[in-house]
């Protein structure tokens, strides 16, 4: 059994989350999994390793931050956090309970993660700082290119994802100084079930999602936006957007 600590994972019962989970095991790593439903790890992989350990807890609960205080005492030594947990929401008019949810799971869950883990993760900085280095600590949360647009199919997905990657670069910066390094990971279309657009440009499949995730525990940065096509088109295409939304509020003016 591996003596590294756990690795939490939150949303990870489908998805990039699911692929993420499955690869660090594949390296393994223990990884401790957090999600609103029970995990298909434990029907689909036989010889799941015993360093697996599930908790069926949904983010935007009241119960979420005490999950997370217990998961930290139950575990010292766990310095990583990967949140893949996201919705998306379409818009009806009728009714907007939708967009409340959508705030609440890719938006306000990373702000209630980041209010408890923090505080942990700084404190146990400053208790080894006089004895054996503590352990980099790492927040990682999945993030969108969506947060360069504006999305009136899904209002609240769009500016969830603004609020989101903003929060996060502050936050970041912010806590360097605390031995803490935040990384937002953007991604472009994933063959998820949240991919419901007609069209797809440029999809990357969960494995290769997986495969990135990867590669930002390892390096850590602040921002890694993939694929990295979409990384060079998404700021000219959010360029034409300003300009198409500020031509036509200003062809209604003239009217």
């Amino acid at each position: 059994m591996s003596s590294d600590p756990p690795i939490l994972v939150i949303g990870n019962s489908d998805g990039i989350g699911l692929a993420t989970t499955r690869a660090l095991l594949k390296l393994g790593r223990p990884v401790i999994g957090l999600s609103r439903s029970d995990s298909p790890l434990r029907e689909n992989v036989p010889d799941l390793p015993a360093s697996y350990r599930h908790i069926v807890c949904d983010v935007t609960e009241p119960n979420f931050s005490d999950e997370l205080r217990s998961i930290l005492l139950e575990n010292p030594g766990l310095r990583c956090v990967i949140h893949c947990a996201g919705v998306g929401s379409g818009f009806d008019p009728g009714d907007l309970s939708g967009e409340l949810a959508c705030f609440r799971t890719n938006l306000l869950s990373v702000v209630e993660l980041a209010a408890v883990v923090i505080p942990v993760w700084r404190k146990s900085r400053e208790e080894d700082a006089e004895g054996e280095a503590a352990r980099p600590a790492h927040l990682v949360v999945l993030s969108s290119v969506a947060d360069s647009f504006v999305v009136s199919e899904a209002p609240s997905y769009g500016a969830s994802k603004v609020g989101l990657s903003r929060y996060l670069r502050a936050l970041g910066i912010r806590v360097a100084r605390e031995g803490i390094a935040v990384s937002n990971i953007r991604f472009g279309f994933v063959d998820t079930k949240m991919a419901q657009a007609d069209v797809k440009p440029f999809q990357i499949s969960v494995e290769r999602a997986a495969k990135v995730v990867l590669e930002v525990l390892e390096r850590r940065p602040p921002v890694c936006t993939r694929p990295r096509i979409v990384a060079c088109i998404a700021p000219v295409v959010a360029e034409v957007q300003r300009a198409q939304l500020f031509f036509a509020a200003t062809i209604r003016g003239l009217l």
